[in-house]
């Protein structure tokens, strides 16, 4: 059975989720990179490094969010949401942010671009150590899919 989920089916999984992927446009060119998150509501944060997709996002700021999340082929979840890029340089904003991806549940094996530091998974005491650059997209719009079979679900 395919369907639309719910705005509470929504909020969940953004909420879950820990990795998704950013889609950006600028200069006729379209680029989709995955990141890692946390969204708390009306935002999605996220730290990354100087490269093409803050490039883009500081030419357009309009961007497209996706995540999922697949027990297996025939069940999963799917959420877009659309919204607006907002580098973070004021420094109170930036260390909330912070504290918003340092407090994310995420596995104790997890990828270099999770761990903010190099003390991780232990939080730093002086958030002016974790470099890059901190941003947040504004949600605006949100909308979710999901297939679910009951014969198959459960079987990975």
């Amino acid at each position: 059975m395919f369907g639309n989920l719910n705005a509470a089916e929504i909020e969940n999984l953004l909420r879950q989720e820990i990795t998704g992927r950013i889609g950006c446009h600028a200069d006729d060119v379209t680029y989709v990179v995955p990141i890692s998150y946390s969204y708390d509501g009306t935002y999605i944060y996220a730290r990354t490094f100087e490269g093409m997709k803050l490039n883009m996002m500081r030419k357009n700021p309009s961007v497209c969010f996706q995540v999922d999340h697949m027990q297996n082929m025939a069940n999963w979840q799917s959420v877009i949401a659309w919204g607006k890029f907002e580098e973070l340089t004021e420094k109170q904003l930036r260390n909330n942010a912070l504290k918003h991806l340092i407090d994310r549940h995420v596995p104790l094996i997890a990828s270099k671009t999770v761990q903010l530091t190099a003390e991780w998974p232990f939080p730093a005491v002086d958030l002016e150590v974790i470099k890059g650059v901190v941003f947040r997209i504004k949600v605006e719009k949100k909308t979710g899919r999901f297939e679910r079979n009951e014969e198959s679900f459960g079987i990975y």
